[in-house]
């Protein structure tokens, strides 16, 4: 059920006063998260036990259709000893006490200024204090659960152990004697419902440390209740059914509906609209100028979409409005030295000797190009607001909601505390809502038009405002052996520093424009890090060489690995060919040490029922390592004419896809696999065209239908399998992204001859 109240949104079935377990990762010189109204449990950190017993535990990252409120509410099942029946998802504002201390040790580098004190870890003071201070509650990196995992199973053995003292104290009993099954304190043949226990539990000593079970979540399995799988997703029902309320369902009394229009990105000022060709449109409420955007208010979206497209509005430019020709040709410049300040590179990673070989053997190179990627999400942009006595309440999907608040705040001139978030499921992200611009918008209308406003983007105005994955050109060589084996391997990335934009945008409200400025000829190493193999070569030189485009660009799925992995695991291919050695086979003698994905290449090559990947055989592999998972795919492809039916658009056809994940303890087995298995559908959209260029600056594809996107006839067999690992649970949301266009670029490779260097795989014809 959900119910959208002024003062919170609660996922449950049930609330009422109770035990709260609030397990605070920094001393409480913050408050913790509001309370809720009425006779409802006092908020808590991580988990509430109600009165009737229903255990209610608090989400603090955007839920995209990852499943990671479940994962987080099952870690808290097995530990506590609940009923999954009886648990409940409560959505959590950003507070402090939820700060994402392991993302922001990864983007130090980004946010804070360089200190030799500064360590790249979760545990670093520095960094605890600033993500504390920034309310730094940012859902990304697949930190989910590697990151929040060890505060949610001490939250629930807290609770555990004061529930199993207070019925020890009924029965007369010693605490070690009592544990905790199916939602009851157990003694022998005596049991209690946690409802019975939780007013009395809370007075008694909080236990430091908290009493761990030793059995880590995950590995125990619940039964089956009825017909449904054990740990069932939490947010399935509602999705299946239609009654899951999104940003866009919201509805609150007497509110109207708004289209937007801002121009692309670099729009830095509204210069004109035709207010009088609006006149007449039924619905129509009013129009709202701001500095450089206009929005139409109307009775129904459909009117005022209607409304602000007939505004015809102008905008003053600045930067570049360049074509997709024009950066392609900055990008293959900047590798060649070319164009000025483009031509300079930096040597980010380095092994051995880097590429000081190069100086005396030519080696073999290759040439990549790849295009930029659009988010493409289900569900574009949309914000509801209402503003009444100097408050703002803001219902948005947002993957940094702290980042939303304070945009709000500043855009009418009130403290940041007068904002209030409802953190509402976003349908599909892939990064996408870590750029949220709609929120200032979306409080100006509400305070100017006096009543609640539902803020709705096009979705040729979202491709328009997309800030796209980074396009890529990218030059590889390597020293070889005559059995192939590589000495000495040179990487050269020429792209924006994206992550140094993001950054700008995201913490430090720069504009678009003023972002790329800002960062413009900076090195970035997260730029290149997808380019990091998993091989034991002695020499590895990796070099970001940065190129100003004007174009927007933001994290995307699988992000740098993306296209990192691509033209990698495409390289490492064409040296195995070109030395005739099996390609499988000769990845795993380049691992060295890594075990786990060796281990992967080898358990694929069974599941794909690999034949060596000779010639005209139609498959292709490739691997990686990525956020601490590791994965081998298998892909079966063939050349399509275009004319052979269903499964065959784009020039090829690809019949299966056969993955070996190892992502050390898995939670959920049912989640772990819908991510896997969508990430390689992600992959696969990435080989068939989901790219983008440009034309005087907008983008091409401005709609769904402009984007290659497979269908569900495109979608070839499946197969994955998880190896079971006891090392700490991985992200999965994005290790099926990276090896599966360079898998099944090199699948038609050996069916066809021909190598592609590019994607989307055909952009440049076979």
């Amino acid at each position: 059920m959900v119910q959208i109240t002024r003062r919170g949104l609660l996922i449950t079935a049930a609330a009422g006063t109770g035990l709260t377990v609030a397990w605070a990762l920094w001393p409480r010189r913050y408050d913790n998260p509001p309370g809720l109204a009425g006779d409802e449990a006092v908020f808590g950190a991580y988990l509430r036990i109600a009165a009737n017993g229903t255990v209610i535990v608090s989400n603090p990252h955007c839920e995209m259709g990852q499943g990671v409120g479940t994962v987080l509410a099952q870690i808290v099942a097995e530990e506590l000893g609940a009923d999954w029946r009886t648990i409940a998802l409560e959505p959590a504002p950003p507070v402090p006490v939820f700060a994402n201390t392991a993302l922001a040790s990864e983007w130090a580098p980004l946010l804070l200024p360089v200190s030799p004190a500064l360590k790249p870890d979760g545990n670093d003071i520095l960094v605890r204090r600033w993500a504390a201070m920034r309310e730094f509650v940012v859902t990304a990196g697949d930190t989910e659960v590697t990151a929040y995992e060890p505060s949610y199973r001490a939250a629930a053995a807290t609770a555990r152990s004061l529930l199993c003292q207070a019925a020890a104290d009924r029965w007369g009993a010693t605490l070690e004697e009592t544990d905790t099954r199916d939602g009851f304190v157990v003694w022998g043949n005596e049991k209690l419902r946690f409802a019975e226990l939780a007013k009395a539990a809370v007075d008694y000593p909080v236990p430091n440390p908290p009493p761990l079970r030793t059995t880590l979540p995950g590995n125990v399995r619940a039964e089956p209740i009825g017909d449904a799988p054990p740990f069932a997703r939490l947010d399935l029902p509602g999705k299946v059914d239609g009654s899951a309320t999104f940003a866009g369902d919201v509805r609150l009394p007497d509110m109207v509906y708004a289209a937007i229009r801002q121009g692309p990105v670099g729009a830095t000022a509204l210069v004109s609209v035709d207010r009088k060709a609006a006149d007449g449109i039924t619905g129509l409420i009013d129009i709202v100028q701001g500095k450089d955007w206009v929005a139409a208010a109307a009775t129904s979206w459909w009117a005022a979409d209607k409304a602000v497209n007939r505004l015809r509005p102008r905008f003053a430019h600045t930067g570049k409005r360049r074509s997709g020709e024009a950066v392609a040709e900055r990008l293959a410049n900047a590798l060649d030295g070319e164009g000025g300040n483009q031509g300079k590179g930096y040597r980010m990673i380095a092994r051995g000797d880097g590429d000081a070989g190069f100086a005396t053997t030519k080696g073999v190179a290759a040439r990549y190009a790849i295009a930029a990627a659009p988010h493409a999400t289900p569900e574009t942009g949309a914000v509801t607001a209402r503003f009444d006595d100097n408050r703002l309440e803001l219902w948005v999907a947002s993957q940094a909601p702290a980042v939303a608040r304070r945009r709000a705040a500043e855009a009418l001139g009130i403290p940041a505390g007068n904002v209030q978030i409802y953190p509402m499921p976003a349908g599909g992200s892939f990064d996408r809502r870590l750029d949220d611009d709609l929120v200032a918008p979306a409080a100006i209308l509400a305070r100017d038009l006096r009543r609640p406003v539902q803020l709705t983007r096009s979705r040729r105005e979202e491709a328009v405002r997309d800030p796209l994955r980074t396009p890529i050109a990218a030059r590889l060589a390597a020293i070889t052996d005559a059995q192939a084996n590589i000495s000495a391997l040179s990487i050269k990335i020429a792209c924006p520093p994206t992550a140094r934009e993001s950054a700008q945008r995201l913490f430090n409200d720069s504009t678009g424009m003023n972002a790329i400025g800002d960062t413009s000829g900076e090195a970035d190493l997260m730029a290149v890090s997808g380019a990091m193999v998993p091989y034991d070569i002695a020499n590895i030189a990796i070099d970001h060489y940065p190129v100003r485009i004007d174009i927007p660009t933001g994290r995307w799925r699988g992000n740098a690995a993306s296209y990192g992995v691509f033209v990698t695991e495409s390289f490492i291919d064409e040296l195995a060919a070109q030395a005739g050695r099996e390609p499988l086979s000769y990845r795993v003698q380049m691992l060295g040490q890594n075990i786990r994905l060796a281990n992967c290449l080898t358990r694929v090559a069974g599941l794909a029922e690999w034949d060596g990947g000779l010639d005209n055989s139609g498959q292709g592999v490739a691997c990686c390592s990525w956020n601490g998972a590791h994965i081998a795919v298998v892909a079966s492809a063939s050349r399509s004419s275009g004319a052979d039916g269903a499964g065959a658009r784009g020039g090829f056809r690809v019949e299966r896809l056969s993955a070996v994940v190892d992502a050390g303890r898995i939670i959920n087995h049912d989640i772990a696999l819908q991510q896997i298995e969508g990430g390689m559908i992600f992959g696969l959209a990435m080989a068939m065209g989901c790219a983008t260029g440009w034309t005087d600056g907008y983008p091409d594809a401005r709609t769904l239908r402009d984007l290659s996107l497979p269908q569900l006839a495109d979608i070839p067999e499946i197969r994955v399998d998880f190896i079971e690992s006891q090392e700490p649970p991985a992200g999965l949301g994005e290790i099926g992204v990276p090896a599966v266009a360079p898998a099944i670029a090199n699948a038609l490779a050996s069916a066809t001859g021909l190598r592609l260097r590019q994607l989307p795989l055909l952009s440049g014809g076979l």
